[in-house]
């Protein structure tokens, strides 16, 4: 697969740093001087590839659908925005083609001079050499010089009539002098290689190339060297390409650049397709002990423990070997290189069983809350930065949050990986990593076990064999960044906010019976997490399960069904965590597309995995839609009625609906991992809410039957469905300020003042439930539940503002999730660490003062 490109991207500097990142997370990113880096091999991943489909072409957008804008209703996208983004990115190109066209000036500089002496008595390069060095590097830039002289005053002059598609495609029908620059890419740089090894006077040059800075930038030049110039034409192409896709989303079909533009792009593609099929010349350099090809088949970041301590990885696994490095901090100009931290050739690696894994140190878990509170500050920087971006801030501020937001969400890179994934070296060494997902686990542990099918050697690698296969990891990479947001492009789809219903129905294609199961993860914060868990269906080969699920999003693209075989055998216990290890049958993923998930209407999926299909269907509700409170036509039921017409015809302090609900849990269901967050099957749910509102008589028999997961939902629900929120709309903004006191004794005064005012049923039942979620989490070291696990999940349902109310504070989706739902859970939080309250004591005791709120 081709590379997938750094997405550091931004539109308005199409700069050419790379981030740099020291892997022990103690250095914030920076761009590294021009020329430093080595890019990819040239890229032409499906991230970046248009699909110039049908479908695409309907939608006036021959890319992909539009990203709706976060603030516009519904995302109507302006023209003027549009030519506005136009603007912006030829704006952003013309600088870089700039730096581009003094790298290309830069190295033909000595080109002159050489050529004089190299007719000389002593010469320093022989014409023949010159040749083959700087082969093609003049007609580049003449067809460079004349693209941006032409370009440069449209963009100048911009209105809404310029047309610049012609340019492009001229461009774009250039291109084979960049076929033929590639073609003699790899002897150009040996040739330059070996006369600098045996000419001084060469090397000198070659080691420092002046290339011109930017018309209006301080800096007078930076110097290069010839093989960092050298790279910069075979980037380019994929640069022209990654801008001829921008431009195609922001110009209207109609536009009568449009065609052209697409015509530009299907050349260049076409072009990067076939240069990637000629085989990448730096490839070549490493081989096996066997003499064939080392390829790089699979790398990514991984979290490993390393002498107790948690080490972000860039782990790097080819054909006969798995090699575990960092990105070393280099000097200024140098280029970038791995550090090898340890490798196991493939014939020696093996897995060890949960039974086997030695006496392991014991790995640190993160408490939740911790993880929560974490993302809570991310989105509440994330809000902050959207905020100075709207109000047009100081790029330094925004550049201080995000570089916060970078490090918290390091941070949580590091911390949240739980799952653990040994490898063992046969001679000796265990190593351990922590993953944030099953399904990374098995995809390593998968591609690892096909490639030891082959008839593999062991080896050790000498010293030089070492550094060569380090260096090539750089230029093969195909990860480049961390997976965090604060590495994504302003205008990246920043994924769905809210919740996605999802109903897993069957599964077909299993060979035997077995007990089966599947779990559903989304990404949040760049890294996936397990959501939900379909009960076991027993001994079957086709497993009906008609299961629905809400899962909340944060943020996600994408959703992945894991389907296990259950294993019931207490033999195969995984020292690492205790957990009894089950069985991966199949696993798969797919987009979460905002265009076809946004439908009030179910949308059914097949996920194919290694011959299994798993049938479900989804919808989802963005988190405005999720946000009312709608009050229930019928008043003859208790889901959307208020608490008071409810306990008031039933003569009860606390409506019958929270009692039975409790008492089930307390009963059955307070050892359960995840009690109240895993979320319950929707069909349940919704038949517990029918029984409760019609007043059945068969209501106990139907709780004692019922899931458990399905009857914490049915409590949430009711408070979440109830038509104003237990603790009050009126009361709502006085507990903001409330929690937000600074001074205890004030804080305490106030907090136990609005608990005072709530009306009787609202208080008897806070109270009631207050007293419930602590006894469950007294039960954490069993069920993972702490209190602040039990804050996040029941502040906002309790506290979140109807319908009228909340339309105040509204403004960005993902706004309303920081600073309000954080207040939330810390008001619940709160009223959870104090010690007991009675309800008699606090009517009494009316503390130093009793005005009205």
């Amino acid at each position: 697969p081709g590379c997938s490109w750094p997405s550091s991207l931004t539109l308005a500097d199409f700069n050419y740093g790379a981030d740099e990142y020291d892997a022990e997370g103690n250095e914030e990113p920076k761009a590294l001087p021009e020329g430093s880096e080595t890019m990819p091999y040239i890229d032409e991943s499906p991230t970046m590839s248009p699909q110039l489909s049908a479908r695409g072409q309907e939608s006036g957008d021959g890319v992909s659908p539009t990203p709706t804008d976060g603030l516009g209703t519904g995302g109507e996208r302006d023209a003027g925005k549009g030519l506005e983004m136009r603007k912006l990115v030829l704006s952003g190109f013309l600088a870089s083609e700039e730096i581009y066209i003094n790298q290309l000036e830069a190295l033909l500089l000595p080109m002159k001079p050489l050529k004089a002496t190299a007719t000389t008595s002593q010469p320093v390069l022989t014409l023949q050499q010159i040749e083959t060095i700087f082969y093609k590097i003049q007609d580049i830039y003449e067809i460079h010089k004349e693209f941006y002289d032409s370009l440069c005053p449209k963009v100048q002059q911009w209105d809404s009539n310029v047309t610049m598609g012609h340019l492009f495609q001229k461009l774009a029908s250039q291109l084979g002098v960049y076929k033929a620059f590639v073609d003699n890419y790899k002897i150009a740089l040996e040739t330059a290689e070996k006369c600098s090894q045996s000419n001084y006077q060469f090397q000198k040059i070659s080691e420092e190339l002046k290339v011109k800075g930017p018309k209006d930038s301080k800096e007078s030049h930076t110097s290069v060297t010839m093989e960092a110039l050298l790279y910069k034409p075979i980037d380019r192409v994929t640069r022209s390409t990654l801008v001829l896709h921008d431009l195609l989303k922001h110009t209207p079909a109609d536009h009568p650049d449009y065609p052209l533009l697409q015509d530009a792009l299907r050349i260049s593609q076409n072009f990067l397709s076939s240069i990637n099929e000629d085989i990448d010349p730096r490839r070549t350099a490493v081989t096996t002990p066997k003499g064939e090809t080392r390829q790089l088949i699979k790398d990514g970041f991984l979290v490993e423990l390393s002498e107790g301590s948690r080490k972000l990885r860039h782990v790097f696994l080819f054909t006969d070997v798995l090699l575990c490095a960092k990105l070393k901090k280099t000097a200024v100009g140098k280029h970038q290189q791995y550090d090898c931290k340890w490798y196991v050739p493939l014939a020696d690696l093996v897995f060890p069983s949960p039974e086997e894994s030695e006496h392991c140190p014991q790995v640190h878990v993160i408490p939740d809350h911790e993880l929560e509170d974490m993302k809570m500050k991310i989105s509440a920087i994330k809000s902050e930065v959207q905020k100075e971006k709207a109000n047009k801030g100081q790029s330094r501020a925004i550049e201080r949050l995000k570089k916060k937001m970078f490090e918290n969400e390091f941070w949580l890179l590091l911390n949240s990986p739980a799952i653990p994934f040994r490898i063992h070296n046969r001679n000796g060494k265990s190593y351990l990593f922590l993953l944030s997902s099953d399904y990374e686990r098995s995809e390593w542990r998968e591609a690892i076990q096909k490639l030891q099918k082959k008839d593999l050697q062991a080896f050790v690698l000498s010293s030089v064999e070492l550094q060569v296969l380090t260096g090539s990891c750089f230029k093969l990479r195909t990860v480049h960044n961390i997976p965090v947001t604060s590495n994504k492009d302003d205008d990246e789809s920043p994924g769905l906010y809210g919740f996605l219903h999802v109903i897993v129905h069957s599964a077909k294609g299993f060979k035997q019976s077995a007990n089966l199961y599947c779990t559903l993860e989304v990404d949040s914060f760049g890294y996936f997490v397990s959501k939900a868990k379909t009960r076991v269906f027993r001994d079957t080969t086709e497993p009906q399960w008609n299961e629905e699920f809400e899962i909340e999003l944060e943020g996600s693209q994408s959703l992945r069904i894991l389907c296990y075989e259950k294993c019931y055998d207490k033999t195969k216990l995984n020292k690492d965590n205790n957990e009894i290890v089950d069985k991966i049958m199949g696993k798969g993923q797919i987009q979460l597309d905002p265009q076809a998930v946004q439908t009030k209407n179910w949308h059914m999926d097949v996920i194919e995995m290694n011959g299994i299909k798993v049938e479900f269907s989804m919808k989802f509700t963005s988190r405005d839609m999720s946000l009312k409170r709608t009050p229930s036509k019928k008043q003859t039921g208790v889901f959307g009625v208020k608490i008071s017409v409810v306990t008031k015809r039933e003569r009860s302090k606390v409506p019958y609906i929270v009692r039975q609900c409790i008492e089930e849990v307390e009963k059955r269901g307070i050892e359960e991992v995840g009690i109240y967050r895993i979320s319950g099957v929707a069909t349940d749910i919704q038949a517990l809410k029918a029984v409760f509102d019609a007043n059945n008589k068969d209501i106990l028999v139907m709780l004692s039957d019922m899931d458990i997961n399905a009857i914490a939902g049915t409590l949430k629900l009711y408070f979440r469905e109830l038509p104003e929120p237990l603790l009050t709309d009126r009361l709502y903004p006085a507990f903001m300020e409330g929690i937000a006191l600074s001074d205890p004794a004030a804080k305490e005064n106030c907090m136990m003042h609005l608990l005072r005012s709530l009306p009787d049923p609202n208080l008897i039942t806070f109270l009631f439930l207050l007293e419930h979620l602590k006894r469950v989490a007294e039960k954490e070291p069993i069920n993972k539940m702490s209190l602040h696990n039990l804050a996040t999940v029941f502040g906002p349902t309790l506290l979140r503002p109807s319908e009228g109310e909340s339309k105040a504070h509204l403004t960005l989706a993902s706004d309303i999730w920081s600073h309000d739902v954080m207040a939330q859970v810390q008001v619940l939080l709160y009223y959870l660490q104090h010690p007991p309250i009675s309800f008699s004591e606090l009517k009494r005791n009316t503390l130093y003062f009793s005005t009205d709120v």
